[in-house]
């Protein structure tokens, strides 16, 4: 037997990687419509000169590769000393493949009847998953720590309260500062009560969500302001309540200690009045669009501020999974406000969202996880533990590239978006494989960046292949 080696795991994410370029391509439009032009297998039967045939043969050819890319993983990972479910993953996606190639030939002969299609995809899948569960256990036996610290969520105290009469000391922060200056810095505590890094995020989502809604010919202008507008409110409202009810946990925690409400930059009560006004002033904007996209609006505040802020994130090490939802709720609206109704890609354009967000916050709570102990969090790396917490990233991650798989698959989204979730998602878990081998508050954040470009660049990507349909 050969000794566990990197080399295992570098086998094993490049198969996986290989496998989800596959998938990715074949689940586009494009590949679709030169699968109808190539009816034959191996071979195809249309003319060598159609750029479809092209297309399609070298769809073939590359699953040849890949298949001896996954080939050479598998034997790899069987002549280590990996462990016995690493080496039962990878064999199982091994076995998946001939099944794979089956299904194929039968969606080339049949041309594309019934549900061959989407059990072809749903097949690809299964190998990607096979492959990163064998790679997610084989990089938790290498580098991860069976005695690490883990705590009980039951001995997280939670802050003790300051009195009221000590939460309101007005003004005194700015007092001795001309009085430009001390307007300026009001100002601006009042602006980081929105949380402005997360509202460019939120913002493109709903962008994403109404470019695929409209297909480029939905929209008009007065839609996308009032729909853009309400949601930057919605997020600014529920960004100052999660600043109120979290002020005496900021504090604890160096990441946090100097928000404004928690310095006492901005009174409480002037932060409630404004968290207020804020999300009055959403739901207005929202109902100028439709009342569906104001509904979900009143949810998103009210779920995030009060079931998020309130219940999940102080009580459940699954806070950060289940609050997935916050942030999946602006492409429900995005879509609502475009067509009025919840389709099926919107769904899977929110659940793009909420899958990625573990995979996303996961590396922040890895870094600042002592801050969070402080606060009194139960945050995955507190209550579960590091190991397993980069393990659950790596699980994430996948889930999330094959959710963008899916959106590929039921929309007419087509090369960019698809080059985009392959080359960013590899860097994304090329940095997640770094985090595992280095575990450094460095390398989480290296991630954590890595996470924040993939959503970027991808919801960049759907606009853009939306709008060019």
């Amino acid at each position: 037997m050969y000794p566990s080696r990197p080399r295992t795991t570098t086998w094993l994410a490049a198969a996986a990687v290989s496998v989800y370029l596959l998938v990715v391509v074949g689940a586009t439009a494009s590949l679709a419509d030169a699968a109808e032009a190539c009816s034959g297998w191996p071979v195809c039967s249309g003319a060598g000169s159609d750029p479809a045939v092209l297309v399609a043969m070298g769809h073939r050819l590359t699953a040849a590769v890949v298949g001896l890319i996954v080939l050479g993983a598998v034997a790899v990972t069987l002549q280590s000393d990996a462990s016995r479910r690493s080496k039962t993953a990878a064999l199982a996606g091994l076995a998946l493949y001939p099944v794979q190639i089956g299904v194929g030939a039968l969606l080339a002969t049949a041309a594309g009847a019934g549900p061959i299609p989407g059990l072809h995809l749903g097949v690809g899948v299964a190998i990607f998953g096979s492959l990163l569960l064998a790679l997610a256990w084989q990089l938790e036996a290498e580098t991860g720590s069976a005695d690490e610290e883990t705590l009980d969520p039951g001995t997280l105290e939670p802050p003790e309260q300051e009195p009221a009469a000590e939460e309101d000391p007005a003004g005194t922060p700015f007092a001795d500062r001309p009085f430009g200056a001390r307007l300026r810095a009001r100002a601006f505590a009042y602006f980081r009560l929105t949380k402005p890094r997360l509202m460019w995020l939120l913002c493109l989502v709903a962008a994403a969500a109404m470019a695929l809604a409209g297909g480029g010919t939905g929209l008009d202008v007065r839609t996308i302001v009032l729909t853009l507008g309400g949601g930057v409110l919605a997020i600014g409202a529920s960004g100052t309540f999660n600043h109120v009810l979290e002020r005496d946990r900021d504090k604890r925690m160096s990441r946090t200690s100097d928000r404004p409400v928690a310095t006492h930059q901005i009174p409480l009560r002037n932060a409630v009045a404004f968290g207020v006004t804020l999300a009055i002033a959403s739901i207005a904007v929202f109902l100028q669009v439709n009342a569906l996209a104001a509904a979900l609006g009143l949810v998103a505040i009210l779920f995030y501020s009060v079931i998020y802020t309130l219940v999940l994130k102080p009580n459940t090490v699954q806070n950060t999974v289940i609050g997935g939802a916050a942030g999946a709720l602006p492409a429900l609206i995005g879509w609502a406000a475009v067509t009025g109704r919840i389709d099926v890609a919107g769904l899977a354009l929110a659940g793009l969202i909420f899958v990625w967000t573990p995979a996303h916050f996961y590396n922040l709570a890895l870094a600042y996880r002592d801050d969070y102990e402080r606060g009194g969090f139960p945050m995955m790396p507190v209550v579960r533990g590091e190991t397993t917490t980069r393990k659950h990233i790596l699980l994430w991650l996948g889930a999330t590239l094959a959710t963008a798989t899916a959106l590929l698959w039921l929309t007419t989204l087509g090369w960019l978006t698809a080059a985009t979730t392959t080359v960013v998602g590899t860097v994304f878990l090329w940095a997640v494989v770094r985090l595992h081998r280095e575990q450094t508050e460095g390398a989480a954040l290296r991630a954590f960046h890595a996470s924040n470009a993939y959503l970027g660049l991808v919801l960049i990507a759907i606009v853009v292949d939306a709008l060019a349909v």
